[in-house]
């Protein structure tokens, strides 16, 4: 199947997925916690298994890699490997809130060739091909042209002190929603300073990148994917003229923590 023709197929396989999750969103599910602070529910679980399904359908050839799937070192072997997360944002699915979306990325040596975000509760569908651009409802992005550091909106619910001249906005929980505010110029910077997966981030690393924006993980190294450790110390997306300076600003916080 061509790339183009994947992307969309992919697309409609992810609509359908957020369409089964939405019809039992705000409605009486189990849900428990995989870890303290790590909350799952039946849902997540029952997306998963429908979009391996489906996923495996477009591209049998295909690796696979999910937060809601026992890992399979057999992927790394696979040229092309699946990388989703069923329900990104699960803490505002559970709550009854519209920041949580279902992301699916396809990785072909290493890095993201489609990328697709669905996050039907605020009625966005998020699509990238690599080379080819990104969109939100079929419309163009393109990341901001910011280029002062002071000033930049930041998805977040506080900043620390040390931040003060940077500017809070509406936080979803889902982070490759937040990401994906920066390729829609909705925010100028997005940055964590901790472990996270791969699933977290994959598609919305494309969205973004393919809309203009620096993309890097905390240390301002390059992120890659479908590693034996599928992990990446942080993601820093911001819009490319405060990419350098937010590494610096973030540099000591970020090797006090990688060197504990």
């Amino acid at each position: 199947m061509a790339e183009a023709g994947l992307a969309r197929a992919v697309a409609s396989v992810a609509a359908e997925a957020a369409q089964m999750a939405l019809a039992r969103w705000r409605t009486d599910f189990r849900r428990w916690e995989k870890e303290p602070g790590s909350p799952v529910c039946e849902v997540d679980l029952d997306v998963d298994r429908m979009l391996r399904a489906r996923l495996a359908g477009l591209l049998p050839e295909a690796g696979w890699l999910s937060e809601e799937t026992a890992d399979d070192a057999d992927r790394l072997a696979r040229q092309h490997v699946w990388v989703v997360d069923p329900i990104d944002g699960t803490r505002d699915y559970i709550r009854g809130r519209e920041g949580w979306a279902i992301s699916i990325a396809l990785i072909e040596g290493g890095r993201p060739v489609i990328g697709v975000l669905d996050a039907p509760a605020r009625r966005e569908a998020w699509a990238a091909v690599a080379g080819k651009g990104a969109w939100r409802n079929g419309v163009a992005l393109a990341a901001g042209t910011r280029t002062a550091l002071a000033g930049a909106r930041v998805p977040t619910d506080s900043l620390p002190k040390v931040d003060s001249d940077l500017i809070a906005v509406a936080k979803p929980n889902s982070i490759a929603l937040r990401i994906a505010m920066v390729a829609a110029d909705e925010a100028d910077l997005l940055a964590t300073l901790r472990w996270g997966h791969e699933w977290d981030i994959a598609a919305a690393v494309l969205i973004a990148s393919e809309a203009g924006a620096a993309t890097s993980d905390a240390l301002g190294q390059p992120l890659a994917f479908n590693k034996p450790d599928p992990q990446a110390f942080g993601v820093l997306v911001t819009a490319p003229g405060i990419h350098a300076a937010a590494v610096e600003r973030l540099s000591e916080r970020a090797a006090a923590i990688v060197g504990r």
